[in-house]
C-alpha cells in the first residue's frame, strides 16, 4: 500500500494556508515530492548499515532491520543484463549493461540454459579482477565467475560467459534496488480555472502515489513543508518543519 499523493498535498496546503503563509503549485510540489521520496529511499540503506550493528529486540513488529527491510522490499526487483560485445573498441572489452532504473546492484547470477541454481557472480574491485585471471590456479569458470562493475558496465569473467553466441539478454540476472517512480500529482482544470485533482486509477494521464510505505506518511509531510519553506520564503515553516523532522529522526535510532 503506498502514500496517497493527493492526501499529501492537500495537507500540505492546509498547513500553509494557516496564517496565509503561502501556496505551494502542482509543479513545486511534484518536484520537491520527488526529492522527498528520494531522499527518504536512499537513508534506507544508511539506517540498516547502523541497525546490523545494534542488538535487536524479537518482539514483534518492533525489530527495526526487519523494519527497515520491509521498506526496502518494494524496490527489489529482477533484471537482466544486456549483452554488448563492444565491437568498436580496441581491444574489445565485452559487457553487459546493467538496468536503466538500477540504483544499487544486490546479487549477480550467471544462469546458463535456465539452470535451477544459477552461479553467483562476485564482484571485484579492479585490481583484484585483473590480477585473479593471471594464475591457473585461480582463473574464474563458469562455476564460480566473478565482475568488475565500471560506470555500471559489468565485465565478467571467463570471457566464455559474454561470448556473442549465448543468448545477448537472459544470461546474467542482477537482483537489484531499483530507483523511486517519481510521485505526480496531476489536474486538470477545471470551469473556474480551479485545478481538479486527476486519480491515480485515470485511464489518461494519471496522478502517481508515493511508493513508500504508509508509516513514512508523517516524515514525507514534514521533508516537504520544510522545502515549501524555502519557496515561499517563511523561516517560521522551515524551522517548525526541520525541528519535527530531527525529532522523527531520533526517536527512530533511540
Amino acid at each position: 500500500m503506498a502514500i496517497n499523493v493527493n492526501t499529501v498535498y492537500s495537507t500540505v496546503l492546509l498547513l500553509l494556508n494557516q496564517e496565509q503563509r503561502g501556496y505551494m503549485t502542482p509543479t513545486e510540489f511534484n518536484s520537491i515530492a520527488t526529492q522527498v521520496q528520494l531522499e527518504i529511499f536512499e537513508k534506507y540503506s544508511q539506517d540498516l548499515n547502523q541497525q546490523l550493528r545494534v542488538e535487536q529486540t524479537d518482539a514483534d513488529y518492533a525489530n527495526r532491520i526487519a523494519s527497515i527491510t520491509e521498506k526496502m522490499a518494494v524496490f527489489k526487483t529482477l533484471g537482466y543484463g544486456v549483452y554488448n560485445s563492444d565491437a568498436g573498441g580496441s581491444p574489445a572489452r565485452p559487457y553487459f549493461t546493467v538496468p536503466s532504473n538500477l540504483y544499487k546492484i544486490g546479487t549477480v547470477a550467471w544462469n546458463a540454459n535456465n539452470a535451477v541454481f544459477p552461479a553467483e557472480v562476485e564482484e571485484l574491485t579492479a585490481n583484484a579482477f585483473y590480477n585473479i585471471q593471471k594464475s591457473d590456479l585461480t582463473t574464474p569458470t563458469q562455476t564460480y565467475p566473478v565482475y568488475l562493475n565500471e560506470g555500471n558496465k559489468l565485465f565478467v569473467a571467463p570471457s566464455t560467459i559474454v561470448a556473442p553466441a549465448m543468448p545477448s539478454s537472459i544470461n546474467l540476472e542482477i537482483n537489484y534496488l531499483r530507483v523511486p517512480v517519481s510521485p505526480k500529482w496531476n489536474f486538470t482544470v477545471g470551469g473556474l480555472g480551479q485545478y481538479l485533482f486527476v486519480e491515480p486509477t485515470a485511464a489518461n494521464n494519471p496522478s502517481i502515489n508515493f511508493e513508500l510505505m504508509p508509516s513514512e506518511q508523517t516524515t514525507v509531510i514534514l521533508k516537504i513543508l520544510f522545502y515549501a519553506g524555502l519557496v515561499i520564503e517563511d523561516p517560521t515553516v522551515i524551522q517548525v518543519a526541520a525541528q519535527q523532522v530531527q525529532s522523527q529522526e531520533v526517536n527512530k535510532k533511540s
